[in-house]
């Protein structure tokens, strides 16, 4: 049962929600409603990055985790709502595309991690990209290291859209 709670001048909202509220109010000021699933603009980035092969031979990984997220949240931008707790939040943009000559990074992710890695996004404006493995996990990947964001994508977009430090991956 939801509770809902009553603003004057505003309409109803539940006060339980599958996001955190500054990452849902991001999700939906970007255009996301709960249900939403766009599976063929996903399967046509799916077949964008399967017939995609970098000069050296390197190809992307596609599989079902990945293509539920894109078509959940594919071609949206979010844009945080309020300051960061423990870093500044970042700008999200989720389309797989964004990573499309970045097989082979997305590859050795894949092996150091030991399962298949695929293009997501981008946050901050290109400053990083976004993956996403066979299991769920959310990854960043900057030109300062690898950085797990989290179990699932909900987490993930927690993650960036609420400032929290993530995890960066290390060796060994």
């Amino acid at each position: 049962m939801h509770d809902r709670t009553e603003v004057p001048g505003q309409q109803s909202r539940t006060s339980t929600t599958r996001f955190p509220v500054a990452v849902d109010a991001a999700l939906r000021d970007a255009g996301w409603r709960p249900g939403r699933w766009d599976i063929r603009q996903a399967e046509e980035w799916a077949d964008a990055l399967r017939s995609h092969t970098s000069p050296a031979g390197h190809q992307h990984a596609v599989f079902p985790a990945a293509v539920e997220a894109w078509a959940e949240f594919g071609g949206l931008r979010l844009t945080a709502t309020a300051p960061g707790r423990q870093i500044a939040t970042a700008t999200v943009r989720i389309d797989p595309l964004s990573g499309l000559h970045l097989a082979r990074t997305l590859g050795d992710l894949g092996r150091a991690l030991e399962t298949e890695v695929a293009a997501l996004g981008d946050e901050g404006d290109g400053q990083a990209v976004l993956a996403i493995d066979s299991e769920g996990r959310v990854y960043s990947i900057d030109h300062t290291g690898d950085w797990y964001l989290g179990s699932d994508i909900d987490r993930a977009l927690e993650t960036l859209l609420t400032g929290v430090q993530p995890a960066r991956l290390t060796s060994g």
